[in-house]
């Protein structure tokens, strides 16, 4: 059979490559390898492109990025005119495609706003991504320092080699602006294509918005401080004055009620479980060893030496299984060792030091109560100077334990969140750490005391009053404390802490029902019955008590902490409609 490409025949076009002895034609085949072997044409595109140093594109966005680099005060920042926003959503597509982020992570989202008047209705679109704040609180919250603001651009970047996860970024940044990236363990945020303004070319939103709604400015910091101490930033949004936002939002008409279409949605926010057992088992470790130390004030000088040993042998081990249970939080928990990196502005390194000195002294305490419970007779000298420390190092371990657990309040406050203000969390940490502290000396005390003596002893039982009394005049103080923010119910403005009170009331109904039953019922109830029933010849009904008021408590506790978090609901960035 004939080869087909044998009979077509082409003429020579390349006279160049044309010898004079060829015959002129050639096969199609032929001519298709000598121009795949011809570099002609990338020779010609690398000629092109040496003379031409701009970017193909430059004419579209050249106007949206300035001309020069920020000068002394000043720094690059984000302009969105609503005006031209039409909710395209490029910019977020340009955005992912450029930094491979991962599906459902977004640096860059697109919301609404509306408002005006029923015949005359105003709607505008707002995209909104890192706002490369002046005072930014996730540099300033950083535990590993891997957050650095550019002196020369004030670009705010995320140094992902030193990132550990720990997502506290996320609970510090009004806007909710650094997403956690859980196949990879850490945060990442947008930098503003700060490569790309570097060679003068636009960020990946600005030169993909079809009309030209983001562009880059140089903004004059004191101004933005002005701008933000005036709270002219963007209805709805959390306030400016927080962290001195630069980016400007533009609009030749603003309506006084515009608001985000998603402004009366309440949501339940993540509920964080290592931060709730951490917090709750650390708490009960510290107000295990006050307890012990109220005790004693309370003139209760004789309590069972054995009891002791081991509430002081418990609390070690609730504290080391308190930290180990904090860093399941860590998306890189092998890197946890840099959390000391920001003792200077970092709450959470203060409170991470602060537990670990406690559970130093704490194992120290321990060996010394162990060592003043034993016999004075096998070695004397050694008891008696055990017994001597015993109690000022009780009182230094309660003081250092004090003090973590007020870092970890202020963790919380820190993020500026109404429901998580100082008074509101020490108020909710320190009761846990009193409630759970006294149940568990209560049980710990009866346990040790019907194995050691086969029974109660007087001391015991009046331990046991004087102990139930003050638990129930804590959980009726703790229940009462946390049932004000019921109040913001009648308030009359959608508040921070009237989507909190509706959360609770709504969405989280269930567990406020169950969480206020097991406060009241083993908080009040149980301990009333064992301090009537507490006697020398029936130990086993009030060990059962106690126990049945510990176990209730703590999970009680443990639902009141979860709700600390998804009950969390603050001003956000605008969203789209319900």
């Amino acid at each position: 059979m004939t080869n087909p490409s044998a009979s077509i025949r082409l003429p020579v076009v390349d006279s160049d490559r044309a010898d004079s002895n060829d015959v002129g034609s050639e096969t199609l085949l032929q001519r298709l390898l000598r121009e795949q072997s011809d570099l002609s044409a990338v020779e010609r595109f690398s000629e092109f492109h040496d003379q031409c140093d701009a970017p193909a594109q430059e004419r579209y966005y050249r106007d949206l990025i300035p001309a020069s680099p920020p000068g002394p005060g000043q720094q690059y920042a984000f302009e969105v005119d609503l005006d031209k926003c039409s909710g395209c959503k490029a910019c977020v597509t340009a955005c992912h495609s450029l930094n491979g982020l991962d599906e459902g992570e977004t640096w860059r989202s697109v919301g609404l706003l509306h408002g005006g008047l029923a015949d005359s209705p105003v709607q505008k679109t707002v995209t909104t991504a890192c706002h490369h704040c002046l005072e930014p609180a996730c540099l300033e919250g950083c535990p590993v320092k891997a957050y650095d603001k550019d002196p020369e651009t004030g670009i705010v970047k995320h140094l992902d080699d030193q990132c550990i996860g720990c997502q506290y970024c996320v609970f510090t940044c009004p806007y909710e602006v650094p997403q956690y990236n859980k196949s990879l363990g850490i945060v990442r945020k947008c930098d503003m294509c700060s490569d790309r303004l570097a060679e003068g070319e636009a960020p990946a939103c600005v030169q993909a918005c079809p009309s030209q709604a983001i562009a880059i400015q140089l903004v004059d910091q004191d101004q933005a401080i002005d701008a933000a101490q005036a709270d002219a930033f963007l209805p709805g949004a959390p306030e400016p004055a927080l962290t001195v936002p630069t980016t400007t939002y533009k609009s030749a008409a603003m309506p006084h009620n515009m608001l985000p279409a998603d402004f009366y949605r309440v949501r339940p926010a993540q509920q964080h479980m290592p931060l709730v057992w951490m917090l709750v088992l650390t708490q009960l470790s510290v107000g295990t060893l006050l307890a012990v130390q109220f005790l004693r004030l309370a003139g209760v000088e004789e309590m069972l030496e054995v009891g002791v040993a081991v509430q002081a042998i418990a609390i070690l081990v609730l504290g080391v299984i308190a930290l180990g249970a904090s860093t399941m939080h860590l998306g890189r928990p092998q890197y946890a060792w840099r959390a000391f990196l920001g003792l200077r502005t970092s709450w959470l390194s203060r409170e991470i030091l602060a537990f670990g000195a406690f559970a130093g002294l704490a194992a120290l305490h321990a060996c010394v109560t162990l060592v003043a419970s034993i016999d004075p007779e096998s070695s004397p000298g050694v008891v008696v100077m055990a017994e001597r420390w015993d109690a000022p190092l009780g009182l230094v371990t309660c003081a250092v334990g004090v003090i973590a657990v007020f870092c970890s309040a202020m963790i919380y406050h820190a993020t500026g969140r109404r429901w998580w203000s100082i008074g509101r969390t020490a108020f909710k940490f320190g009761m846990t750490s009193i409630v759970l502290g006294l149940a568990t000396t209560l049980m710990i005390h009866w346990a040790v005391g019907i194995v050691a003596h086969e029974g109660a002893t007087p001391e015991l039982v009046r331990m046991t009053r004087i102990g139930g009394f003050a638990l129930i005049g804590a959980v009726a103080v703790k229940l009462f404390g946390e049932s004000l923010v019921f109040l913001h119910l009648r308030n009359k403005t959608q508040g921070e802490l009237k989507r909190t009170a509706l959360l609770l009331k709504g969405e989280l109904a269930r567990r406020s029902f169950f969480r206020y039953t097991l406060g009241i019922v083993t908080g009040l109830f149980v301990p009333l019955f064992f301090i009537l029933t507490a006697d020398e010849r029936f130990p086993i009904s009030t060990l059962v008590g106690v126990i049945i008021a510990l176990v209730g408590l703590l999970v009680g506790e443990l639902l009141e902490r979860m709700s600390f978090f998804s009950a969390m609901s603050s001003p956000r960035m605008p969203g789209g409609m319900p």
